[in-house]
């Protein structure tokens, strides 16, 4: 699929992080973007720089993701592109032993809903709604009508120690993948994932000089985190190559995760 002003793109967590970079990159192409973000200053901000448009938007509220599409496609039309980055979660051990009262503890139920809402729904939400607005375009070369990339993690295939919600979570995300493609297949629309490995967001690079070192020795080749811009250049990939469809691909330095 062609890439530039005539496929407006939807970027969910673009406020920062790897949501910010693939909203540079698809801006740096012409395209126009609209990112989704609960951080309305710093989403306002990136959103002025490269000349897109902020729309805040909860996730984890169907309201809120419809106001969002809604506000992104009336200033800049239906979006073609989707990239999905934003997301909530929870960690803890499914049984810990807790100190206070000498016995072990359960990992709550609730608890592991609240955290699948914000990574596996909230996916199917954005992917869901998104592709039933392109679904009224008309199509491209090859019958093409849109491109929705999600990110899952690595951690869907190497959950740690207290990773139990977000690793199972992610994996949905794949799981999501495959199947609605195939759904999509008849309609023109792909739909892949990115699965990241340690990158250099702003949340990891709160970490100690200490563990960032130890982070990057860890990951095979190269030995550092990766760098949002290479996401995004992956993202950007995957939106314009049109036999990328139905694929969770690892963007990890060959890094295979350890129990903790």
């Amino acid at each position: 699929m062609k890439v530039d002003a005539s496929t407006p793109a939807v970027v969910t967590g673009g406020a920062s992080g790897l949501g910010q970079a693939t909203a540079q990159a698809l801006a740096a192409a012409g395209v126009k973007v609209a990112i989704f973000d609960v951080n309305e200053a710093r989403g306002a901000e990136v959103a002025q720089a490269i000349g897109g448009l902020f729309c805040r938007v909860d996730i984890n509220s169907e309201e809120s993701v419809i106001e969002g599409f809604a506000k992104a496609r009336a200033a800049h039309g239906q979006e073609r592109i989707l990239v999905h980055c934003a997301m909530t979660s929870r960690r803890g051990k499914t049984l810990a032993f807790d100190k206070a009262s000498g016995s072990l503890k359960r990992l709550s139920t609730t608890d592991y809903e609240a955290g699948v809402q914000g990574v596996l729904v909230a996916s199917y939400r954005l992917a869901s709604l998104s592709a039933e607005g392109m679904a009224t375009l008309a199509p491209l070369e090859d019958g093409e009508r849109g491109s929705i990339t999600l990110t899952a993690s690595v951690a869907a295939q190497d959950g740690q120690i207290g990773q139990v919600i977000y690793a199972s979570a992610k994996a949905g995300v794949n799981g999501l993948v495959l199947p609605m493609a195939r759904d999509f297949s008849d309609i023109g629309i792909r739909v892949n994932s990115i699965m990241p490995g340690i990158f250099a967001t702003p949340l990891m690079m709160g970490a100690t000089p200490q563990v960032l070192n130890s982070l990057s020795a860890s990951v095979p080749f190269p030995k550092r985190l990766g760098k949002p811009e290479e996401f995004a250049s992956l993202a950007m990939e995957l939106a314009r190559n049109s036999y990328f469809n139905g694929q969770c691909i690892r963007l990890d330095g060959a890094i295979r995760m350890a129990p903790r």
